[in-house]
C-alpha cells in the first residue's frame, strides 16, 4: 500500500483529502508544519509527498529543498498560489508536479498515480543522509550536526589533556538556513565539483549566478565551524575558478 504524506496546515482539507486517499487503498500521513514533514519523511517508507506552500513555521520551497538534500521520494505541490514564478521556483527546486487550489479531486488522483509510476521509494535516498566532517555527524534528514570523534583518524590527544583522558566534546555549531542549503548541496555529491554559478543559483537564486563573494563567505564560515582545522581544509575543498568539492 503506497504511503503518502500529506503536509497542509488547514485541519479540514487535511482530513478530506486523508478520508478520500485512504478510500483509494493509500496509507496517509499527515503534519501541518514544515518540521513535522520533515521528521515524519525522516521516520517513514514514503513513496509521495502532497505539499502545500503556505505552512506555519517553513515556507513550502523550503521543505522541497530539505527533502531533496537526501530523498528523491515524488513530491506534488497543492497550493492555492498561482503566479508562474512560484510554480517555477518549486519545480525547479525539485517538486514533480504542481496543482492549484481549488483543483478536482479526480485530478490529484490521476497525478499522484502518475507520480508513483514515475517514482521510487522515498528512502531509498538519493544519497547517504549521515556524512562526516572531522568530529561532526551531518544528518541531512534531521538537519542535526552531532559530534562524534573519529577514533580512527590518528589524531593526537587534545593539548593540555593526558593521554587516554577524557576531554569535554567542543560547543556544537550552529548552522544558519543558508549555511544548511550550501551544505547539502556539496554533501549529496560526494568527489564531485559542483560549479559555483550552480551552487549560486540553487541558494541565493537566478540572477545571482556572478557574486562570487557570497560563497567565499558561507564558505570560510562553513569551514571555521566544521573543519578541524579551518586554515587547511580536509573536507569542503575550493577548487580555484571552478567551484567547491566535498571530500568524505
Amino acid at each position: 500500500m503506497p504511503q503518502v504524506l500529506i503536509v497542509d496546515d488547514e485541519p479540514q482539507l487535511l482530513r478530506a483529502l486523508g478520508i478520500t486517499l485512504r478510500a483509494f487503498s493509500y496509507e496517509v500521513h499527515t503534519a501541518a508544519t514544515g518540521a513535522d514533514a520533515l521528521a515524519c519523511a525522516a521516520r517513514q517508507r514514503l513513496d509521495l509527498v502532497i505539499l502545500d506552500l503556505g505552512l506555519p513555521d517553513l515556507e513550502g520551497t523550503a521543505v522541497i529543498r530539505a527533502l531533496r538534500g537526501w530523498t528523491s521520494v515524488p513530491i506534488i505541490v497543492l497550493s492555492g498560489r498561482t503566479d508562474p514564478a512560484t510554480k517555477t521556483q518549486a519545480l525547479d527546486l525539485g517538486a514533480d508536479d504542481y496543482v492549484t487550489k481549488p483543483f478536482s479531486m479526480a485530478e490529484l488522483n490521476a497525478r499522484i498515480r502518475a507520480a508513483l509510476r514515475r517514482g521510487t521509494s522515498g528512502l531509498e535516498p538519493a544519497t547517504q543522509r549521515i556524512h562526516r566532517i572531522g568530529e561532526w555527524l551531518i544528518d541531512l534528514g534531521a538537519h542535526t550536526v552531532a559530534h562524534s570523534p573519529n577514533t580512527g583518524s590518528g589524531t593526537a590527544p587534545a593539548a593540555g589533556s593526558a593521554a587516554g583522558e577524557p576531554t569535554a566534546p567542543p560547543p556544537k555549531p550552529h548552522l544558519t538556513p543558508t549555511e544548511w542549503k550550501l551544505l547539502e548541496i556539496l554533501l549529496v555529491h560526494p568527489g564531485e565539483l559542483v560549479d559555483s554559478r550552480h551552487l549560486l543559483s540553487q541558494v541565493w537564486g537566478i540572477g545571482s549566478e556572478h557574486s562570487t563573494n557570497y560563497l567565499r563567505v558561507y564558505l570560510w564560515q562553513l569551514r571555521a565551524k566544521l573543519e578541524p582545522v579551518p586554515s587547511s581544509p580536509r573536507h569542503l575543498i575550493t577548487e580555484p575558478g571552478m567551484g567547491y568539492r566535498y571530500e568524505p
